[in-house]
């Protein structure tokens, strides 16, 4: 009997060992069932914050924009074009990691970001000091999108891999040794029938 690429002998050795076979595909299929679940709804609730993070940036976008024009009507092309960023020397990213079911997830947060640098600006305004605070926000928001974005990626990369192997074991690894299970059962059934019966023929001649 052929099962999973190699031969089984339909005996009652066998057939415990295929019944042990059985059960660890069964726990196996358990895990990945809850495992696959457990990321679903993961990835639902960061789909929603990122959702949150995005709307919270077009809100900001726009405000950034409206700051933007109204410093350049202050200060003009050429001097928004030397003034200083929005950040001090020190500007940097910090990552730090998390583990969700064994998955290396990060959290990044800008590092740095100083409100003096516009009051170092040879013509400071009210205008610049304001576009350069709302550019800030914008910088550090971007960077807590970007981790958010990474971490749902990796998720469903992990949500699909499991999803596969969950289908395998479902569909295809489950199935076979079922039937498998099945076969040698009723061969070593129909056997011993058999035996039983060339048994009592044996005392009935006597």
């Amino acid at each position: 009997m052929q099962l999973q690429g190699r031969e089984v002998s339909p005996t009652r050795a066998s057939l415990l060992a295929l019944r042990d076979e059985q059960k660890l595909i069964q726990e196996g299929y358990e895990f990945l069932d809850e495992k696959r679940m457990l990321l679903a709804q993961e990835i639902l609730k960061r789909l929603s914050d990122l959702s949150a993070l995005n709307a919270r940036r077009a809100d900001l976008q726009a405000k950034a924009l409206d700051a933007l024009i109204l410093a350049h009507m202050r200060h003009g092309l050429e001097e928004l074009a030397v003034y200083p960023p929005p950040f001090g020397s020190a500007f940097g990213l910090d990552v730090a990691q998390e583990q969700f079911l064994g998955l290396a997830l990060v959290n990044a947060r800008l590092e740095g970001l100083r409100a003096e640098a516009a009051a170092r600006a040879t013509f400071p305004s009210l205008e610049s000091e304001r576009c350069a605070e709302i550019f800030r926000d914008l910088l550090t928001l971007d960077a807590e999108r970007a981790s958010a974005q990474t971490n749902l990626t990796r998720l469903i990369q992990e949500y699909t891999t499991t999803e596969r192997r969950a289908r395998a074991l479902e569909n295809v690894l489950l199935p076979e040794t079922s039937a498998a299970v099945k076969s040698i059962d009723e061969y070593i059934e129909a056997a011993e029938q058999e035996e039983t019966l060339q048994i009592r023929h044996v005392k009935t001649r006597k």
